[in-house]
């Protein structure tokens, strides 16, 4: 079933003090392309998380975010550089000593000074976090690809309903197609028998004039290719994979044989409805373009 490569999903878990919040937006692209948003401290998951992304998605571009909240307890800790304060302290006191002044170092002054106190983020076990953050991100994807197969369905409802009035237009070609030479035999007999007074008429030339314009408006081939796309197309969207690419190229090649029958037809009703099916492809093209 085909799917839009459009959609949101939002995905939540918590674990080991922590709470995961992941977004995920994916609009159209050639590709598969996923950005990824996190905390620096979890940069070495990132490529987790594409592997679990592209297990699931096969085109579009994809955002994703993700947020990490502590639930109560702090992984900070405060480390004190025992060394270097009394380094300090001597240094002051060396300092007092020379210069003569009264008073000695006080413990604020000391914890004052660069690096005596340090505020440290306490390092996490990652493999023990991944859990949690790939429960977040396998609920985001599940909410996405349930919008994007839910938009999948609306665009599917559509093509449908454009590769039928294709359909009706091929029909009507088809209808169409055997008057053009015998109009065209009845306008070249009246327009001789309007000149026969003035110019002897060869049967044999005229035979092979009448051959030349079937031969070469002869659209019998182009027309059962057209049949032949609009099928595979109407096959295509029920597949169970990614078939935005196998439809694009069907859809150009709808293009071509619609061209192709315009230009040799030589046809005004014909030339209508070309004009009124090549209007349809373009719509059609437009859409493919968001289907994964």
């Amino acid at each position: 079933m085909i799917k839009s490569m459009t959609g949101y999903g939002r995905g939540e878990s918590a674990q080991e003090g922590k709470s995961f919040t992941v977004e995920i937006r994916s609009v159209n692209h050639r590709f598969c392309e996923v950005v990824i948003r996190l905390p620096k401290y979890y940069v070495a998951l990132e490529d987790r998380i594409r592997k679990l992304i592209q297990e699931r998605v096969a085109r579009g571009r994809l955002d994703v975010f993700v947020t990490v909240n502590d639930l109560g307890s702090s992984n900070k800790s405060i480390r004190v550089d025992k060394d270097l304060a009394m380094a300090y302290y001597n240094a002051l006191e060396e300092l007092r000593e020379t210069i003569g002044i009264n008073g000695k170092p006080g413990i604020i002054d000391l914890a004052r000074l660069p690096d005596v106190i340090v505020l440290e983020e306490v390092q996490e076990d990652l493999d023990q976090l991944w859990p949690a953050l790939s429960e977040a991100v396998e609920n985001a994807l599940a909410n996405l690809v349930e919008m994007r197969s839910t938009e999948g369905l609306r665009l599917r409802e559509d093509l449908l309903k454009r590769v039928a009035q294709l359909s009706e237009y091929t029909e009507a070609i088809y209808r169409r197609a055997p008057s053009v030479v015998l109009e065209y035999r009845e306008k070249l007999q009246s327009r001789l028998k309007e000149l026969a007074a003035e110019v002897e008429i060869d049967e044999n030339r005229l035979a092979a004039e009448l051959a030349l314009f079937a031969d070469k408006s002869n659209i019998s081939e182009e027309l059962v290719r057209v049949r032949s796309h609009l099928a595979e197309i109407q096959n295509t969207m029920d597949m169970d994979e990614a078939v935005g690419r196998k439809l694009d190229f069907l859809v150009q090649e709808l293009n071509r044989e619609f061209n192709t029958i315009g230009s040799k037809a030589n046809d005004l009703e014909i030339s209508s409805i070309i004009i009124k099916a090549k209007s349809e492809v373009e719509k059609i093209r437009e859409q493919v373009q968001n289907i994964e």
